[in-house]
């Protein structure tokens, strides 16, 4: 098949035409915080408790009235001891403390704690060497939150910490969105996934594996089975089986417009497949169609950079727009050395991050090949995409450059 000649889309057109293929999911999930890491919040949170919910010690010590210290060195004398957990609000008069415990609830008499390294460690009196502030050490009730604030909204990503505070604002179970199902199938006949001999012409495939994980780490479940041949009747028979399990198929090779290009020819015959020569590099050749029966079908390069950049760049968009989720927050960094960069193309530089003396965040090439599309090591060890604009072509150490999170 003659590929028709191709629209050349700049990488935030063709992102605004891949966008138009998914809609938001309105369903949820309810799920128990611990099976909970990695999922997208489908609705707000709010606590359901004051944290601390009682004024609490924040050291090991003696809880004091401020005024009977006001005068140090001083001895008291020990008239309780309160552990964290006890429910005792033990009373003490005038010159009277109580040993207390970090995290025990502050009687109500107390307003202040002497942690017990400014004391003699006495048990039935004690001798404060050091006068605390008013309120010392004490941790009032409703100091982090209260009843009813927000923990946590829609499009949060569960992550260890909100966890976290979704647990001590009192939640075991909370509201996600499902995860998307996507099926990604790398195609060609130069593919061998075994991990056996390699023959002449051969190399193993490692797109899925790359896509797939990048895909659970946004919050999808990915689906990946063995390479599919340049045959384009195989092709279609396995989106004909397949495609209607799935919200988004990823297929990777074919895609250009070489003979040998089935993934393209497919998808045009069967999908209205619709194919672009993108500006950015790596990456050029992309398409998408839409199977019979709806799902949408995007087609990436084959090459393994080339791939796992035009995930990140335009795809991962997708995820968010399927799941809710704010986007991937872009940095700006300083470039630590210098590089060329492509006239009229976006370039998508994997790259280190660090930090200069200064504090500045600092980029540098992770790999000495720069983003030739078949550098699929230069990912092992990148921090994030240094994204240089169309009519940039020389980097100078020191300029400012955009950087994309891979993390």
């Amino acid at each position: 098949m003659t590929p028709a000649p191709r629209e050349s889309l700049s990488v935030a057109e063709y992102g605004a035409e891949l966008l138009r293929l998914v809609r938001p999911d309105g369903r949820s999930q309810h799920v128990l915080l611990a099976g909970a890491r990695g999922r997208v919040l489908a609705s707000p949170v709010t606590s359901r408790v004051s944290i601390p919910s009682f004024a609490n010690s924040a050291m090991d010590g003696y809880a004091v009235r401020n005024a009977d210290v006001a005068e140090v060195p001083v001895a008291l004398r020990v008239v309780g001891e309160v552990p964290a957990g006890s429910p005792d609000d033990p009373p003490a008069g005038s010159g009277e403390c109580v040993r207390i415990m970090t995290g025990a609830a502050l009687p109500s008499f107390a307003d202040s704690v002497v942690p017990v390294e400014d004391t003699d460690g006495g048990t039935e009196v004690v001798l404060v060497r050091v006068r605390p502030d008013l309120g010392a050490y004490v941790r009032l009730a409703g100091g982090d939150i209260t009843v009813g604030d927000p923990v946590a909204t829609a499009g949060d990503l569960l992550t260890p910490g909100l966890l976290g505070a979704l647990a001590a604002a009192g939640h075991t179970r909370v509201h996600v969105r499902p995860r998307p199902v996507v099926l990604v199938a790398p195609t060609g006949d130069e593919l061998v996934a075994d991990g056996s001999v390699l023959a002449r012409g051969q190399i193993h495939e490692s797109n899925a594996v790359v896509l797939a994980a990048a895909l659970a780490r946004d919050g999808a479940e990915p689906l990946t089975g063995p390479p599919l041949r340049d045959d384009p009747e195989e092709l279609a028979e396995w989106l004909d089986r397949n495609s209607a399990t799935a919200d988004l198929v990823i297929l990777t090779g074919g895609a250009s417009v070489g003979d040998y290009d089935v993934v393209r020819d497919v998808l045009v015959a069967h999908a209205g497949g619709t194919f672009r020569h993108v500006r950015m590099q790596p990456g050029k050749p992309q398409g998408w169609g839409l199977w019979p029966g709806g799902t949408p079908i995007v087609a990436l390069p084959g090459n393994p950079l080339s791939a796992a950049l035009s995930y990140e760049v335009l795809l991962r968009p997708l995820l968010d727009s399927i799941l809710g989720t704010r986007p991937v927050r872009d940095l700006c960094a300083v470039t630590a050395t210098g590089w060329r960069s492509p006239a009229g193309r976006a370039q998508l530089l994997p790259v280190r991050l660090s930090s200069a003396a200064d504090g500045r965040l600092l980029a540098t090439p992770a790999h000495a090949g720069g983003s030739a599309s078949h550098l699929v090591t230069s990912l092992a060890h990148a921090d994030a995409i240094a994204i240089v604009a169309e009519d940039v072509t020389d980097v100078a150490p020191g300029d400012l450059v955009t950087v994309r999170m891979l993390a």
